[in-house]
């Protein structure tokens, strides 16, 4: 099914992913943190971390933080405590991306604004902290955790345009990944791939905002 294209008066709804189009993330961050703690290169952990099925797992909710933290000791090899995993996975925030803030204050005057993100409670505890003011510009965040359901899985995107309550052509997606546009394109919705924040200006153009 084709996505519908974007123009004035198109949209009843905005749902942005969160990681590399509001908030900046840099796993990066994470292995060095963790390599040294473990005295270790990061190139080692950089061949070995994988968004695997515990990944995964951790991400629907259905695994604890300190379940997940032992399966990256094994998966990654390295002997470091959960306090030392907790610090590293949180370091991954890398800040706001550029010039966001303002473009999505200006699309809130406009259009409701919903986040949709495949996360974790630990990551959630701490970014929703962090950014409160930006994700303020929100009436609501979906998150994995939470729903039980991870981005690109088509329940995910039923469940998110069911409780939006608008029709899915009338929800534009922006995500930065193409297995999450591709999902949400074959459920209906119309989508944008961010690239850069000017994506996200273009489109909001677009839409006459």
């Amino acid at each position: 099914m084709p996505a519908p294209l974007l123009s004035p008066g198109s949209a009843d709804a905005l749902l942005f992913d969160l990681g590399r189009v509001v908030i900046d993330i840099d796993f990066g961050r994470a292995l060095a943190c963790w390599a040294g703690h473990a005295g270790c290169a990061s190139a080692r952990l950089i061949e070995r971390f994988s968004p695997d099925e515990a990944y995964k797992c951790h991400e629907r909710g259905e695994s604890s933080d300190t379940e997940f933290f032992a399966a990256l000791r094994a998966s990654l090899g390295i002997d470091i405590t959960d306090a030392q995993f907790l610090e590293g996975w949180n370091a991954i925030f890398a800040g706001e991306m550029p010039d966001i803030a303002p473009l999505l204050a200006r699309a809130a005057r406009h259009l409701p604004l919903y986040a949709f993100s495949n996360t974790n409670r630990a990551h959630e505890a701490h970014f929703t902290r962090r950014y409160a003011e930006v994700l303020g510009h929100f009436r609501k965040l979906f998150l994995s955790s939470t729903i039980g359901v991870r981005k690109p899985d088509p329940d995910a995107y039923d469940r998110v345009v069911k409780e939006i309550g608008v029709p899915a052509s009338r929800i534009v997606f922006f995500d930065d990944l193409a297995e999450n546009i591709e999902g949400a394109r074959a459920r209906g919705l119309a989508v944008v791939h961010v690239g850069s924040t000017r994506d996200v200006a273009d489109a909001l153009a677009a839409l006459g905002i």
